[in-house]
């Protein structure tokens, strides 16, 4: 595959898997901020791909909920292979607990999905200048949070593949092994190879820690919305 890169100008990658979602924002950011160079991809992987044959951009719009990624390992993994381009987070859940983690995981800015077109310009335009983009609404955690211990939390669980993401989000509903094994239609002994293999990365001794660990990272929210049809 031939490497992609910027002619001249700045270039725009947005990641989302619904079409008319991309095509409304490609015009969105053409029409006012006169960008003509805006790239799209449909999951993780195509980003990713394009990034190793040599895409080059300015910022990303991400959308948190894409079908090949499990909560903010999408965000974490984007970082990674595209260091120190600003990345926009866009999202369906806008609960202030779901837009802390992903502060804390790293994205430049946060756009609810439901927002007006004049936020998704105001969002790139921000970024792409140094700064961050926040909805008006968003009200910091409380002084007494422990940020520490809430980005500890974050960078474990982005370790987990989508997988065990999803299995996860059913562990946190309160899902029993068999339980699980239906509703992702793998066999039981699959299931508890996953959930031995989420407490080793969580660094947790039973299904009721690593809850408590997906909870103080604001993450069960998102595994949840991850795991259902």
């Amino acid at each position: 595959m031939n490497a992609v890169t910027r002619e001249r100008g700045e270039m725009i990658l947005v990641i989302d898997d619904h079409p008319l979602f991309c095509e409304a924002l490609q015009m969105t950011l053409s029409d006012a901020l006169g960008l003509s160079q805006i790239e799209t991809r449909d999951s993780l992987g195509a980003a990713l791909e394009a990034f190793r044959s040599g895409l080059e951009v300015d910022a990303i719009v991400l959308d948190l909920n894409l079908p090949d990624v499990a909560g903010l390992d999408g965000l974490t993994r984007l970082r990674n292979a595209a260091p120190g381009v600003p990345v926009i987070v866009v999202s369906s859940m806008s609960d202030d607990r779901i837009i802390t983690a992903v502060l804390h995981a790293g994205a430049a800015g946060f756009v609810p999905k439901h927002s007006p077109r004049e936020d998704f310009v105001a969002a790139v335009r921000a970024v792409s200048q140094g700064g961050s983009y926040l909805p008006c609404d968003y009200t910091p955690p409380a002084k007494d949070a422990d940020p520490d211990a809430e980005r500890d939390a974050i960078d474990r669980l982005s370790e987990l593949t989508p997988q065990q993401g999803r299995i996860l989000a059913l562990v946190c509903e309160g899902y029993l092994n068999k339980q699980i094994a239906y509703e992702l239609s793998i066999s039981e002994t699959t299931v508890k190879a996953h959930v031995t293999a989420i407490l080793r990365k969580l660094g947790a001794q039973s299904r009721t820690q690593a809850v408590r660990i997906a909870n103080s990272a604001s993450y069960a929210e998102i595994l949840r919305d991850k795991a259902k049809p």
